[in-house]
C-alpha cells in the first residue's frame, strides 16, 4: 500500500489509500463469510477474525496518515497517540458489522498535529462503511471520566493496544487500574448487575420470548460479558478461562460457558451475514435463514427452525444457570473479605427437614444430600413454596447436577408426587417456584413429557413464548385470577374461581393444555392421552383424571367457539352445550381458555374477547341450568322488542310498524345496546339514503360503525374495503336487509394493535373513507394495492388457505370458514369472492392467530336457503381461495 500511494500526485494520494483499504475490507469480510459458510458452527473464530481484520484497517489507516499525510520528523512528548480498541471490540471479537469501538489517548492535552491525525483517521474510516465509536482524551481526561461514568469505565476494562506508541497505553491501563478499578470494585459490581436487570425488563424480561435479541436479551451475550467483565474488575483476569482459576467458575461451568458462547457468537455472525448489516434481533425470517445455514433437519413433528430455535433457548437457559452459581461464588469470595453485594434475607422458618438456611436462602448442608434421598430434589422446591423462600444458587446448581437420580422409581414415589402436586397448586406463588423448578431441569426429569417442550418454540407470531414457558405463564395468571389480582380485567374467571369444586383439576389442567406439542398430530388429543396416563400418578381420582383429560383435549373449544361462530345463533349455543355437558365443566373451560389466552404474550387479551368469552359462557350456562325451558325465539324477540320500546318515545302503534320493517334474525343477533342506537339512527334519518355512524364501543374494545343504506349486491366488500383504507380491521360485522329494501348494518372495528379508535378525528376518517366508498367518490382496489407493500414479519411465514363449509352448525345459515395469512385487505376479497358468487352475507366473524387469519361467515343462497349444490359450493371454494391466495385481484379493480 505505501509503495503504490507514494507513486500517486499529493492531491491523490488519499483517494487511492481508501481505495485500496476498501478493496482489503471487502475481501476480508468475503473470506470471513465463506470459512463461516464452510464451518457454519465456528462463530466464535469468525468474530475473532473480523477484529484482526479491522486492527489492520486501523494499523494501515494509522501509518497512511502519520507516515504520509502528515509526517512528522521529531514528535514532540505531547505528540503521542495510543489508539486502543475498547469493549467487544477491545475482546477481540466482532460480528461482521458490529460498531469499532476505539479510543485515541494522549499524554498531555492534544496538540494541533494529534487533532488532524485523530479527525483524518476517523474520516478514513467513516468513508470506508465503517460505524465508528469513538473518544479522544488525555490520560488525566480518562481516568477522570472512567471515575465518573461506569460506560467509559466498562469499555476500558477491556481495552487493548492496537498500533501506535504503546508507553502510553501502558500508563493508561497502570493509571486505570490503580486509581479506578482498585477503589470501585464493590460499586462496580452492584451497578453492572442493575444495568443488568434495567436491560432485561427493556428486552421483556424473559430468556424465552420468540424472536429474542441475541445480543441484548435475557441469556444473550451480554449477559456472558457481564459475567466476565465482573471476574476481570474484581481479580483482574486475563481471560474466561482464568475465572476458574480464582474460584468463579468450576472447569464444568467454564466448558458451558465456552459452548453457550460459541453457540451465540456462529448465530449472530451468521444474522449479520445473512443481514448485510448490523442485526441482533433473531426475527422469524432470519431464523429460517439461520437454521438452514447452520444445517438443522426436520424431524417427525418438528420443522429445521424450531429445532434450531429450541438449541438456542437451552443455550439461554444455560446462560441463566452460570450467572446464578457466577454470583453465588462471587458473594461468597466476597463476603470472607466483608463486601458481600447478595442482601441477607430475615426469614427463619423451622422444620425444613434438614435442609438448612444460608443467610435466609434455602441451601444444602452436604453435597450429598440429594444423593441419599433423590425425593429431596422435590422436596426442596415444596419447602421454598411453604415458607416463601429463595433457593440459594450453589443448592440450585446442585439440582441440576443430581437431576439425573430421578428415575422411573422416583417418579412413581408417592411422597415425591404429592409434592409435586402441592408445589403447582400452591394458593402462593406458583410460578416463581415452577420456573425455578424448570431452570434446574428437575421438573422435566419429573414430568418426563413437560422435559420435551422445554425451550420448545412455536414457529409462527401468534405465541411469544415457548411452549414451557407459556404453560408455566399461564399458571401464574391463573393463581393471580385466584387471590382476586385480575378483578377489573376478569371480573367473572374471578367470580367463578371461587365456585370450582376442584381447583387442582384446574391446574393440572393449565400445566398440561399444551404437552404434546411438537409430536405431530393433534396436540389436544394426544395431551388427553398423556393426561390420562399422567393424573393417576399424581394422585388424582378417577373423576378428577377423566374431567383433566376432557379440559385438555377440548382446551380450544370455547375460543374458537365464542371467536369463530356467531353467538346469536341458537344453534352454536346448544352444540357448545351439549359438549360441554355440565356447569362444573364449563367454569373449568372458561378459566382455562383466559389463562390460555393471556399466557399467550402481551396485546393477546383484550375487552372484546372477554365480552364474547362471557357472553357464549352466560348463554351455555341458561342452556345448562334450565335444559329445555330456556326462552324460544319468539319470547327472545319479544323481550327484545318490549325493552326498547320502553326506551323509545313511539306510540305502539308507531313502534309495531318500526318493529316490522327488521327481520327477526335482526332481533336476534344485535345486544339491546345496538339495537337502541340503530333504532334512534333509522328514525332521526328518515328519508336520508345514506347514513354513516361511527362510536367508540367500549363494552367490546372497539369502534362500532354504523351504516344505512340502500341494499345492493357488492355493499359488504366497499364497506370492508373502506373500513381497511381508513387503518381499521373489522372483527365482527352483522348484515340486515329490512322490509322496505335497507340495509342494517354494524361492524365492530380495531386499529391493527387490536384497539379501538377513540379519537374524533380517527372516527372521522372512518365515516368519511366509508362515505366515500359507497358514493363513488372512490376506486377502492386500486387504493388497497396502492397501499404499502413493504415486507412484513408474517412473510416468514407459509399459510396453506383453507375453506371449510359446514351446513350443521347451524339451522338457517351456511357457515364458511376460511382460514388464510392474514394480508391487508383480506376480508374485502374474500367478500368480494362472495358476492361474485351471488350469495347473501349475514354476519361475519374474523379472528386473528399471528401470521393467519380465520375469517367466518354465515351466508345463504339469495332466497335466504342454505347453500346445498354440491357444484356451487365448489365454485364458492375455489373462489374464496383464489382471494385468500391474492388471485382475482384484477376482476375485484375491474368490478370496483
Amino acid at each position: 500500500m505505501e509503495h503504490a500511494v507514494s507513486q500517486c500526485a499529493p492531491a491523490d494520494r488519499r483517494q487511492v489509500a481508501l481505495g485500496m483499504l476498501q478493496q482489503m475490507l471487502e475481501q476480508g469480510r468475503n473470506e470471513i463469510s465463506r470459512r463461516l459458510r464452510e464451518h457454519p458452527s465456528q462463530g466464535h473464530r469468525s468474530a475473532q477474525e473480523q477484529s484482526f481484520l479491522i486492527d489492520q484497517i486501523i494499523r494501515l489507516a494509522y501509518d497512511f496518515v502519520t507516515e504520509t499525510l502528515y509526517p512528522t520528523a521529531n514528535r514532540s512528548t505531547s505528540e503521542k497517540i495510543a489508539v486502543l480498541a475498547v469493549g467487544g471490540y477491545g475482546r477481540g471479537e466482532m460480528a461482521p458489522f458490529s460498531d469499532v469501538d476505539i479510543g485515541f489517548i494522549t499524554p498531555y492535552k492534544r496538540t494541533a498535529w494529534t487533532e488532524q491525525v485523530v479527525e483524518t483517521v476517523l474520516y478514513l474510516l467513516w468513508d470506508l462503511g465503517l460505524k465508528v465509536g469513538q473518544s479522544s482524551r488525555s490520560l488525566d481526561e480518562t481516568v477522570r471520566m472512567a471515575e465518573e461514568d461506569l460506560t467509559i469505565r466498562t469499555a476500558l476494562l477491556e481495552s487493548r493496544f492496537i498500533w501506535g506508541d504503546r508507553e502510553v497505553f501502558d500508563e493508561a491501563s497502570r493509571r486505570f487500574w490503580n486509581d479506578v478499578a482498585s477503589k470501585t470494585g464493590s460499586d462496580f459490581v452492584a451497578r453492572k448487575m442493575a444495568e443488568r436487570d434495567d436491560r432485561h425488563k427493556r428486552m421483556g424480561d424473559s430468556r424465552y420470548v420468540v424472536e429474542p435479541n441475541i445480543k441484548e436479551g435475557k441469556g444473550g451475550l451480554r449477559d456472558l460479558h457481564t459475567l466476565y467483565w465482573i471476574g476481570k474488575y474484581v481479580y483482574r483476569v486475563r481471560s474466561v478461562a482464568d475465572l476458574v482459576d480464582v474460584g468463579l467458575l468450576t472447569a464444568d461451568e467454564f466448558r458451558k460457558f465456552r459452548k453457550a458462547e460459541e453457540f451465540l457468537w456462529t448465530v449472530r455472525c451468521h444474522m449479520h451475514d445473512i443481514a448485510g448489516r448490523a442485526e441482533d434481533r433473531l426475527t422469524f425470517d432470519l431464523q429460517r435463514d439461520v437454521a438452514q445455514r447452520m444445517q438443522f433437519a426436520a424431524r417427525p413433528g418438528r420443522s429445521p427452525v424450531e429445532r434450531f430455535m429450541q438449541l438456542y433457548f437451552l443455550n439461554a437457559k444455560t446462560v441463566g444457570d452460570l450467572t446464578g452459581v457466577f454470583l453465588a461464588h462471587l458473594d461468597e469470595a466476597l463476603g470472607k473479605k466483608g463486601k458481600r453485594f447478595l442482601p441477607s434475607l430475615t426469614r427463619r422458618p423451622r422444620k425444613l427437614n434438614g435442609f438448612k438456611l444460608d443467610r435466609g436462602r434455602l441451601a444444602l448442608p452436604d453435597e450429598s444430600f440429594f444423593t441419599e434421598d433423590p425425593v429431596r430434589l422435590l422436596e426442596i422446591f415444596q419447602l421454598a413454596d411453604r415458607f416463601e423462600l429463595e433457593i440459594h444458587p450453589l443448592a440450585m446448581r446442585s439440582a441440576r447436577r443430581d437431576a439425573r437420580l430421578i428415575d422411573a422409581n422416583i417418579r412413581v414415589n408417592d411422597r415425591a408426587n404429592r409434592m409435586f402436586l402441592e408445589t403447582l397448586s400452591s394458593p402462593r406463588d406458583p410460578e416463581r417456584v415452577l420456573r425455578w423448578m424448570n431452570e434446574s431441569t428437575v421438573f422435566g426429569r419429573f414430568i418426563p413429557d413437560f422435559g420435551r417442550v422445554v425451550a420448545q418454540m412455536q414457529f409462527d407470531m401468534y405465541h411469544h413464548y415457548t411452549v414451557d414457558e407459556h404453560s408455566i405463564r399461564a399458571i401464574g395468571l391463573l393463581s393471580e385470577i385466584e387471590k382476586g389480582d385480575h378483578k377489573t380485567d376478569h371480573p367473572l374467571s374471578t367470580t367463578i374461581m371461587a365456585q370450582i369444586l376442584s381447583r387442582r383439576v384446574l391446574f393440572v389442567a393449565v400445566l398440561l393444555h399444551d404437552i404434546a406439542k411438537g409430536r405431530g398430530g393433534d396436540h389436544s388429543i394426544l395431551g388427553a392421552e398423556i393426561a390420562l396416563a399422567l393424573c393417576p400418578r399424581l394422585g388424582l381420582s378417577a373423576a378428577e383424571t377423566e374431567t383433566v383429560s376432557w379440559l385438555v383435549r377440548h382446551h380450544l373449544l370455547m375460543s374458537a367457539t365464542a371467536f369463530k361462530r356467531d353467538l346469536s345463533d341458537f344453534k352454536t349455543i346448544l352444540d357448545f352445550s351439549q359438549s360441554v355437558t355440565s356447569l362444573e365443566r364449563l367454569r373449568l373451560l372458561l378459566v382455562l381458555t383466559v389463562v390460555d389466552i393471556r399466557a399467550v404474550g402481551p396485546g393477546v387479551w383484550n375487552s372484546w374477547k372477554r365480552q364474547l368469552l362471557s357472553d357464549l359462557f352466560e348463554a351455555t350456562e341458561e342452556v345448562l341450568r334450565l335444559g329445555h325451558k330456556q326462552r324460544g325465539r319468539s319470547e327472545r324477540i319479544e323481550s327484545k322488542q318490549a325493552s326498547l320500546s320502553e326506551k323509545l318515545t313511539l306510540t305502539p302503534a308507531s313502534f309495531v310498524k318500526f318493529a316490522k320493517r327488521l327481520p327477526d334474525a335482526y332481533w336476534i343477533a344485535e345486544p339491546d345496546d345496538i339495537l337502541e342506537r340503530n333504532a334512534r339512527l333509522i328514525l332521526d334519518n328518515p328519508a336520508t339514503e345514506l347514513v354513516i355512524d361511527a362510536c367508540y364501543y367500549a363494552e367490546r374494545g372497539a369502534t362500532l360503525v354504523t351504516v344505512l343504506a340502500a341494499d345492493h349486491p357488492g355493499l359488504f366488500y366497499r364497506i370492508a374495503g373502506a373500513i381497511h383504507l381508513a387503518g381499521g380491521n373489522i372483527i365482527d360485522a352483522r348484515v340486515h336487509t329490512s322490509a322496505d329494501g335497507m340495509a342494517v348494518d354494524n361492524f365492530l372495528v380495531q386499529d391493527p394493535l387490536g384497539r379501538p379508535f377513540q379519537e374524533a378525528s380517527q372516527i372521522e376518517r372512518l365515516e368519511r373513507a366509508v362515505e366515500d366508498a359507497l358514493a363513488n367518490r372512490s376506486a377502492i382496489v386500486p387504493k388497497l394495492e396502492a397501499k404499502s407493500t413493504a415486507r412484513r414479519r408474517s412473510d416468514a411465514f407459509k399459510v396453506a388457505p383453507s375453506v371449510l363449509v359446514d351446513n350443521k352448525a347451524s339451522n338457517r345459515f351456511t357457515v364458511v370458514e376460511v382460514s388464510a395469512a392474514d394480508r391487508p385487505a383480506l376480508l374485502n376479497r374474500l367478500a368480494f369472492a362472495l358476492f361474485q358468487s351471488k350469495v347473501t352475507l349475514h354476519s361475519a366473524h374474523i379472528a386473528t392467530y399471528g401470521e393467519r387469519a380465520v375469517d367466518t361467515f354465515y351466508i345463504t343462497d339469495l332466497f335466504g336457503g342454505k347453500i346445498e349444490n354440491k357444484a356451487r359450493l365448489k365454485a364458492l371454494e375455489s373462489r374464496l381461495i383464489e382471494a385468500a391466495t391474492g388471485e382475482g385481484v384484477a376482476e375485484a379493480a375491474i368490478a370496483a
